[in-house]
């Protein structure tokens, strides 16, 4: 049986037009896409081959970090962390990458809501560059484990009516992990809506933390993905409605669905 791509889900080579490469591992990518610079909602993810052979057999997803309409350049950045992040972070400059996407349901941008504030742990902060170019000046707070892993600081700057960084171990920023860098926060600024991604127990602090203020929230939740289309049972995620794909009803959720194991 064949499986059909929906529409702006088809196989595309994307010729790479930038490439950097940050402290640890973390890969800094641009190619050229205008259908998916077009599409992308901030919160969605690309599907990428890592290379022409059979193994890694899967593809892998990454984050979109931002995109710009005009130009067609849409930015990813990733940490290596396995054999498929390595072979697609090997690629250079002139070479092409085999994507899908933009793929899953992204961040709600809703012009009532006046004040947000986002919140990004470690490579969670890759999808949130975009959200903070969507929305009206947020507040930003974004924790990492230690000063070297500290990356967009300038980019977020630009885009945050007021920036935060803190860190595990007090090398940079603030010393305190980034909920409470956030709650912090909360009792300076009326927020109006939450917008998080990062490590599962980031997140479920997060929406602890928003459901005791009656404060909306909605999180990316990071699960590993198989096929990215909804066609495996891999990215299982527990919600009110029962397990779903996230990469089909996610990465994004409002906090109220998402169900956490205690």
């Amino acid at each position: 049986m064949s499986l059909t791509l929906p529409k702006f889900e088809q196989v595309e080579l994307c010729k790479i037009t930038q490439k950097g490469m940050l402290e640890n591992g973390v890969v800094d990518m641009t190619f050229q896409s205008v259908t998916i610079a077009q599409n992308t909602k901030a919160g969605q993810f690309v599907h990428i081959r890592t290379n022409d052979g059979i193994a890694p057999l899967l593809r892998r997803p990454i984050s979109i970090c931002d995109v710009d309409v005009q130009t067609g350049d849409v930015r990813i950045l990733f940490q290596i962390k396995g054999e498929g992040t390595r072979l697609i972070a090997m690629k250079n400059i002139g070479d092409s990458l085999d994507v899908i996407g933009p793929l899953g349901n992204g961040f709600t941008v809703d012009p009532r809501y006046k004040r947000p504030l986002l919140i990004g742990g470690g490579i969670g902060v890759f999808p949130l560059l975009l959200l903070s170019k969507k929305i009206s000046t947020p507040v930003t707070c974004l924790g990492f484990r230690n000063q070297s892993q500290v990356v967009l600081e300038n980019d977020f700057s630009q885009t945050s009516h007021h920036l935060l960084i803190s860190t595990d171990d007090g090398s940079y920023g603030e010393h305190c992990y980034v909920p409470q860098l956030a709650e912090n926060q909360l009792e300076n600024h009326p927020i109006d809506i939450i917008y998080a991604c990062g490590p599962e127990v980031m997140i479920k602090c997060v929406v602890e933390m928003a459901n005791a203020k009656n404060i909306p929230c909605q999180v990316s939740m990071e699960q590993r993905m198989g096929c990215g289309i909804g066609a495996c049972l891999v990215c299982a995620c527990k919600t009110k409605k029962g397990y779903e794909h996230v990469c089909k009803t996610g990465p994004v959720y409002w906090a109220s669905e998402v169900i956490f194991d205690a």
